[in-house]
């Protein structure tokens, strides 16, 4: 028996940012050379989203955009810090404030859908690739959820936008060795405290898609009926692409490379291993009912439908998904699912997202 998943639980910050909006942060804040530029407006009025949910909007936005300090944040620019933005540890400072509470809130939903008591819970898995502490978010949420302090630990980091897709099949591997487990698996990401405020045209396309939010999902060894039973999972590195994505760690917050190679690296290299994967599992791309891809951007999705032969209402929750939220990194996927299961999807469902490496990363769900 394999990890059915019995709740899902999804959470976004309580303040968003628009299109306009963030146009008007990027020019302010990325210097006199791209402030006067006729190239960013179209990268925010071609997004492909309507609002992204950060920790950093809000008061700070306004702050920017009207040139006031009322909020005294380190991410508005400074003349020591111009062109650079805040140090890295001023950024985690803010993840360790606003993480764990973000967490907490998709891990609570998710317990209560699977109706699922804290004491339950023996295995935690934890995603997140946009900051680090210890004491880190597993500990919040012990505490906040009054899980069992014998509760077995795992964290999955930096693995960046598949990180979920990882963090389940640790799960999976748990729920599989021991039927009496119940596994909580939690992916939260703050992609806003790592904003970039220099001029480079990959990481100011970056600006304009990323965003906060956490997802969690709570599940056993599948002797309980469930839509959403993780059968499989698989994963490919595509050749030649180490350096087309990447995330690092920088003086002034970690570093996000995606070059404009990523969506021809997909469209070329996915279908050819994605069919073998699925004939391994008896299956071919005609067969799947559902495809929860994560939505790196228009351009990735695009690549998705054009190599595996799909139709824009395969990829409609994808897209939707991204709309309205933006790129949240690993728990991204988990919301694409969300939604599917909340449409009435049926299996076979396969999850897909794709992180530094370049790797692809898939999940089926039967």
């Amino acid at each position: 028996m394999s990890l059915a998943i019995h709740g899902l639980g999804t959470a976004v910050p309580p303040e968003h940012i628009t299109p306009e909006q963030g146009l008007g942060v990027a020019r302010f804040m990325a210097g006199p050379d791209v402030r006067t530029s006729t190239w960013l407006g179209p990268v925010y009025a071609n997004s492909g989203n309507a609002r992204r949910h950060l920790v950093i909007a809000g008061g700070v936005v306004q702050d920017i955009l009207n040139g006031t300090r009322l909020t005294d944040s380190p991410f508005i620019p400074t003349r020591e810090n111009d062109g650079v933005g805040p140090t890295t540890g001023e950024r985690l400072k803010v993840y360790t404030e606003f993480a764990g509470p973000l967490a907490l809130r998709a891990a609570a939903a998710a317990l209560s859908e699977a109706k699922y008591r804290p004491d339950d819970i023996t295995h935690l898995v934890t995603v997140s690739c946009t900051g680090f502490l210890a004491p880190g978010i597993d500990m919040a949420l012990i505490g906040g959820l009054k899980l069992k302090p014998t509760v077995q630990r795992t964290h999955v980091g930096f693995m960046g936008c598949h990180g979920a897709l990882n963090g389940l099949r640790v799960a999976n591997a748990f729920a599989t060795a021991d039927p009496a487990a119940r596994v909580l698996v939690a992916a939260v990401e703050l992609c806003s405290l790592h904003y970039y405020y220099g001029n480079a045209a990959d990481k100011l396309v970056s600006n304009a898609i990323f965003a906060d939010g956490a997802a969690a999902v709570a599940g056993q060894a599948g002797a309980v009926p469930s839509p959403l039973e993780l059968v499989a999972s698989g994963s490919c590195v595509i050749p030649e692409s180490n350096e087309d994505m990447a995330w690092t760690v920088g003086d002034h917050g970690f570093e996000m490379t995606l070059s404009r190679r990523v969506p021809g690296l997909i469209a070329k290299n996915l279908r050819p291993w994605l069919e073998g994967w699925l004939c391994d599992n008896g299956l071919s791309p005609a067969d799947v009912k559902g495809w929860a891809v994560h939505p790196g951007g228009p351009k990735i999705v695009s690549a998705v439908e054009e190599s595996l032969g799909l139709t824009a209402a395969d990829l409609a929750a994808s897209r939707g998904v991204f709309a309205e939220h933006g790129n949240m990194s690993s728990p991204t996927v988990l919301f694409v699912l969300d939604r599917l299961r909340r449409q009435g999807a049926t299996g076979p469902i396969v999850a897909l997202g794709f992180g530094p490496g370049l790797v692809a990363e898939a999940a089926l769900f039967a």
